[in-house]
């Protein structure tokens, strides 16, 4: 009786063995093998089960961060699917308004207005849009009779036309460009080529041209048409800046210059923008100036200021328009900036916004470290033989740097008053 039991003991253990071997052939690499007497009366395989509770607690933690890591996976899809809704809303909200609301703060100190004109630059444009940007450019080639006439080169003049022309018939064709940013891109390198045209068109007439003679044109709203002064200005107590504008956009003719210095970027700042008339900033200060330039003539304005009490005063041809006080008092204006015709800056040297460019012709740039005199101002604006040139900056085609398509134009001062 006993020997029968113990052969069936036995019988059982072998068993076990032969059954746990099988199943470590379902697992890769080295494995080893172990042999446990069980009882008669127990279930084999609750005992084997029993004996890899490590091994089972290791697989189910395994499945469990799996699962963890695919819910964070479908988290974060979800996320980005909300995100790109998000976006995409509030695109549309601003292609709708323009901007945020009137008074609301943005980098750089300014603020956009609401129902402000898109533009190319900061927010896109659509091809039909683009299409008559570049209609607008055309037209403007009217102007290259005047060098024709003085450089006697029709064929570049042609040329040129031809260029656009070719432009605007390729976006008739292919109104569905792949995206807005390809559009852009195409309108950049059109107005780069147009702006190197001129530069040889002009190449004629430099040598019997006064370096002081001659306008700078920013025929569109953009974001990337400036000049940028090549030297930075002096701490100044007092100043005084001078220029001839000619505009007749709407609403507001946007920024004539700006001066930026590291922390600041509306150190010295002029500009009209929306429906506000124009404005002077001083390291973030405003006064708001007295002038109706907008009406697509020529106008000598200039604007002084004393750091003492912050006492300024305007001009516009000649004529004292208004004055103010409190403007920034007891702050020089920083050295070591960026002066730049053409564009605002929100940040030092950059974050253009197109809304805010400058748009018209621009002349007779000067900057003195002092306040001029009634007389000295009459006689810039009348182009008198004593008119003085800015100590601070004077106005000279080797002292600009151009970029974007702003281009250059012989320009006599007064000679349209004539």
């Amino acid at each position: 009786m006993w020997a029968t039991r113990s052969g069936f003991s036995w019988r059982l253990l072998l068993f076990s063995c032969v059954f746990l071997e099988s199943l470590s052939q379902d697992f890769v690499g080295q494995t080893q093998f172990i042999c446990t007497s069980v009882p008669k009366d127990v279930d084999i395989c609750a005992a084997t089960l029993q004996n890899s509770v490590p091994g089972e607690d290791l697989k189910t933690t395994v499945m469990q961060l799996r699962e963890t890591v695919l819910q964070q996976k479908e988290t974060i899809i979800n996320q980005k699917e909300t995100i790109r809704e998000l976006t995409s809303k509030l695109a549309r909200c601003e292609s709708q308004s323009g901007g945020v609301e009137p008074g609301d703060a943005r980098p750089g100190g300014r603020r956009k207005e609401a129902g402000t004109k898109n533009t190319m630059g900061d927010v896109s444009r659509g091809p039909a849009e683009t299409l008559t940007q570049l209609s607008q450019t055309l037209q403007s080639l009217n102007r290259f009779r005047r060098l024709n006439s003085a450089s006697n080169n029709s064929v570049q003049t042609n040329s040129l036309k031809d260029l656009l022309q070719s432009k605007i018939d390729d976006l008739e064709k292919h109104p569905g460009l792949r995206n807005e940013t390809e559009q852009r891109g195409k309108v950049e390198s059109t107005l780069t080529s147009l702006h190197q045209r001129i530069t040889d068109l002009e190449k004629g007439q430099r040598e019997n041209r006064p370096l002081d003679k001659f306008q700078l044109t920013f025929p569109l709203r953009t974001n990337y048409m400036y000049a940028k002064v090549k030297k930075s200005l002096p701490e100044m107590y007092a100043l005084t800046v001078c220029m001839w504008l000619k505009s007749n956009a709407s609403p507001g003719v946007g920024t004539p210059f700006s001066y930026a210095v590291p922390g600041q970027a509306n150190e010295l700042v002029l500009i009209e923008w929306g429906n506000n008339p124009m404005e002077i900033l001083i390291n973030d200060k405003v006064a708001k100036l007295p002038f109706l330039i907008n009406d697509g003539k020529w106008h000598h304005i200039c604007v002084t200021w004393t750091t003492r009490d912050g006492v300024w005063e305007a001009y516009q041809d000649g004529v004292k328009r208004g004055g103010g006080e409190n403007l920034a008092p007891y702050h020089p204006i920083k050295p070591q900036g960026l002066l730049i015709l053409g564009q605002e800056q929100d940040t030092y040297g950059g974050g253009f916004d197109a809304t805010q460019a400058f748009v018209g012709d621009l002349a007779n740039f000067h900057i003195w470290d002092r306040k001029l005199s009634e007389g000295e101002i009459y006689n810039l604006a009348t182009c008198s033989s004593k008119a003085q040139v800015g100590n601070v900056f004077a106005w000279m085609e080797t002292s600009l740097d151009i970029y974007g398509g702003a281009s250059k134009w012989t320009f006599e001062a007064c000679r349209h008053l004539n």
